[in-house]
């Protein structure tokens, strides 16, 4: 299948149903918060590397959580027990974008996240889309994720991890606020056994875009997410 060209005059995307084998659908544009929106909106995001033109993604199957299958290892049980970390919400955004950038992860040369991702993401959080979830230990940032919401979906883009499990911790914090709020499904994007370890798992790219047509009709919780709360008092 042909990968197509977009123009940075207009915010049209091609159907995510002509990405490539590989989730390849298109190339070029930009990174302004409203491309984004229209983006996750239709199940498409960016991933590329530094100096590289932007790439447009939309694999088949795609990579979820459905927060009610949410698996808690009995090895995390004590972590939230003896509240080992603290967790906030959308108080240390760029910080925590940055820290996903920094973080080395085996098989990879560098880091997609690069300095125009950082300042799109930047302006959606500032727009009250993007999230970040902050864990803490000692008054220390250790650890965190961030995403962005539209409607009942949470699209995880990356976390990052300086103590053991701090960011398994912040994402199982993540999914129960999510589930209490009554959030349909969280985008893990592509396959990890991290994520899968957790629950995540694949449907097809098909049912995927059938979940974001009926999010169409959901209100999203824009604005800072700081008064959510900063223990999980969940067992």
């Amino acid at each position: 299948m042909p990968i197509f060209w977009l123009s940075e005059q207009n915010l049209v995307f091609p159907n995510p149903e002509l990405a490539d084998p590989e989730g390849v659908l298109a190339i070029g544009g930009d990174l302004s918060p409203q491309r984004l929106l229209k983006a996750y909106s239709m199940g498409i995001f960016p991933w590329f590397g530094p100096g590289e033109p932007i790439l447009w993604w939309s694999p088949d199957p795609r990579f979820v959580l459905f927060p009610d299958e949410l698996k808690v290892a009995r090895s995390m049980r004590p972590y939230f027990n003896q509240r080992k970390f603290e967790i906030t919400f959308d108080q240390q955004f760029e910080t925590v974008i940055r820290q996903c950038a920094a973080q080395y992860r085996p098989g990879q040369g560098g880091t997609w996240i690069t300095k125009g991702m950082i300042k799109g993401y930047a302006h959606l959080h500032e727009m009250g889309y993007a999230h970040s979830v902050e864990v803490l230990q000692d008054g220390h940032l250790v650890g965190g994720l961030y995403g962005i919401a539209l409607g009942r979906i949470f699209f995880g883009e990356s976390m990052f991890a300086k103590a053991s499990n701090a960011s398994k911790f912040g994402f199982i914090a993540l999914v129960r606020q999510l589930r209490r709020r009554g959030f349909r499904l969280i985008d893990c994007q592509q396959e990890t056994s991290h994520l899968a370890s957790l629950g995540a798992r694949s449907i097809p790219r098909k049912k995927f875009l059938a979940y974001l047509k009926e999010n169409e009709q959901e209100r999203t919780l824009k604005g800072n997410w700081g008064g959510w709360g900063q223990e999980d008092e969940e067992r």
